[in-house]
């Protein structure tokens, strides 16, 4: 009787899965769902019932529609970009695609500051921080109290005595793991900081959504005037891990300091992010950009931010990337720490090269997680024979810096990895660019890389011994699982 039981169990359980499991999903992604629960029916579907669902919860994606329709309000028409110099004739759709996805407009008369040194940019951050008047808002992946972030965190604490008002939000899972979270904790509590996990797994408090959402952005605004944004999470460069340690690893990013109306969306995204977690909407720091004047240099840069993320229909930082990929007409460069693209990336970038455009792809020669280092690694053959030159960035650092630049005309900077946990699991923020300074900054950026990386090539690869590719093929087919 309990054998008849178990099996009838075993093909409800098939059987539903069939039904719901590839509904609105990737055929890829549904199938390797499907070959869990077929493989092992009650582990691969109480797994499926803990983490198959990518979206967010629908009282927080009704936030960030509000948000959106908020911001989509109070920027109508404002489109202010300089037209000294033409667009690209595929850029005006580009925009658009980006305005329709995540609400923010393009707006011109920005200046913007790379930031490559990963001490430097945090000193930088805190120096802003010091010359705060009215508010701070912080909001990283890992947040850290540690040797190496200890003036950010001073800084924070002398603000708020001075009567600056001071939020921060990180990311509930990613922080708690971090070494030293309850340090951190205790030392914006005594510093006077208010603050917020952003998507915390607390069940107890009514809190939950699926585990593995996570929100990884990393942005900072000081008074509405700066912003920064990019890659880098504040936490010294090892992440404070004994892994990390014994093998030496530190992590190179890149942030970008900005000015100009653009901090105005920069500040947006945090004050989405703050309702998320708050209930608290704050609309005396939200500033019109119709408020700013267009600078008139000719250097100023034409800028829009793209968020991402659960939150979304669909998946804004993906699309963008697909865009702009096709409408490459001589070079992209791209520098990623965790690629692991889907079908239609890696066809965007391989019919890219038979167009005849040069792609170069930047990666680490080694990883720090071990099951993303072994997927990526099971592309490298594919693109290597389309033609992609492929840097690998020597150890012991990690290229942690998340770019990439389109011809002489347009670059992409942010917190998004080129992996579908960047596309569809991961609220991430992306910044286009328009304008030859900046591109031409982020080529020396690109430039200085190449000195340090060694190019991989496809006889190399061919040498790669049977476990390596036995591994990374088994590593490739856990990436469709989302």
């Amino acid at each position: 009787m309990v054998v008849l039981v178990l099996l009838a169990v075993d093909l409800a359980i098939r059987v539903i899965a069939i039904i719901v499991v590839p509904r609105n999903r990737r055929p890829s992604t549904g199938i390797a769902w499907l070959m869990a629960i077929f493989v092992l029916p009650y582990i691969g579907f109480l797994l499926f019932l803990l983490i198959g669902s990518y979206k967010l919860p629908k009282s927080r994606r009704d936030k960030q529609h509000a948000i959106n329709e908020f911001i989509i309000e109070t920027t109508e028409g404002i489109e202010r970009v300089s037209d000294d110099h033409p667009w690209p004739p595929w850029f005006k759709n580009v925009v658009e695609l980006n305005r329709t996805l995540g609400a923010m407009p393009l707006v011109g008369g920005n200046d913007a500051t790379l930031l490559g040194d990963y001490d430097e940019s945090i000193r930088r951050m805190t120096a802003d921080i010091d010359d705060a008047q009215r508010y701070v808002h912080a909001e990283f992946y890992i947040l850290s109290y540690d040797a190496t972030t200890k003036p950010f965190f001073e800084a924070l604490a002398a603000a708020v005595k001075r009567g600056v008002i001071v939020r921060v939000l990180l990311d509930h899972i990613a922080s708690v793991r971090a070494p030293g979270h309850r340090k951190t904790a205790k030392m914006l509590d005594r510093a006077g900081v208010t603050w917020h996990y952003m998507l915390p797994v607390q069940p107890l408090k009514g809190k939950w959504q699926r585990p593995d959402l996570r929100n990884h952005r990393k942005i900072l605004v000081v008074d509405g005037e700066v912003a920064y944004m990019g890659s880098q999470n504040v936490v010294d460069r090892s992440y404070n891990k004994k892994s990390n340690l014994k093998r030496g690893l530190k992590w190179q990013d890149l942030m970008t300091r900005l000015e100009g109306p653009i901090v105005t969306g920069i500040n947006a995204i945090f004050i989405t992010d703050w309702y998320s977690e708050s209930d608290e909407l704050l609309l005396r720091e939200t500033r019109a950009i119709t408020d700013d004047v267009i600078d008139e240099d000719p250097r100023a840069l034409d800028m829009q931010v793209v968020p991402s993320g659960p939150g979304f229909d669909g998946e804004n930082n993906l699309r963008l990337f697909l865009a702009l990929l096709y409408a490459a007409q001589e070079r992209i460069i791209i520098t990623s720490p965790y690629f692991v693209p889907d079908d239609a990336m890696l066809y965007a970038i391989t019919t890219a090269t038979q167009r005849g455009v040069e792609v170069q792809l930047f990666v680490s020669e080694i990883g720090d997680q071990a099951l993303v280092y072994h997927a990526q690694r099971s592309y490298y053959e594919v693109l290597l024979k389309a033609g992609v030159r492929i840097y690998m960035y020597q150890a012991p650092y990690i290229l942690h810096s998340k770019h990439f630049t389109i011809d002489d005309d347009v670059a992409v900077i942010g917190s998004s990895n080129m992996d579908m946990r960047s596309f569809s699991l991961n609220m991430e923020v992306s910044l286009m660019v328009r304008g030859a300074p900046f591109v031409a900054a982020m080529r020396g950026v690109e430039d200085g890389y190449r000195e340090v990386s060694r190019e991989l090539t496809l006889e190399e690869w061919h040498k790669q011994p049977l476990r390596s590719t036995i591994l990374d093929n088994l590593a490739r087919l856990t990436s469709a699982i989302q």
